[in-house]
């Protein structure tokens, strides 16, 4: 039961998700993580402007819904089809 007339602020940082240049954290740290060993270890240096294209792409995504990078690692895990 709530008492009338009785109201508690909640911060915005407690409801919305930690975003990293954008995008999810968990999302940002792997991404910048990748593009670090593939230019780093591998010498491939077309892995920044790829990593940078995709790090644009999900920050828009973020835009758009917060919750994106839970969605689409939910929509990864889901099976096609389930078998009765």
């Amino acid at each position: 039961m709530s008492t009338p007339g009785y109201q508690i602020a909640i911060h915005s940082s407690l409801t919305t998700p930690l975003l990293m240049a954008g995008a999810p954290r968990t999302f940002s740290l792997l991404n910048g993580t990748f593009a670090a060993a593939a230019t780093l270890g591998l010498h491939s240096f077309y892995a920044i402007p790829i990593c940078a294209v995709i790090q644009i792409v999900m920050a828009a995504l973020t835009k758009k819904d917060a919750y994106c990078g839970q969605v689409i690692m939910r929509h990864i895990k889901q099976k096609n089809y389930y078998g009765i």
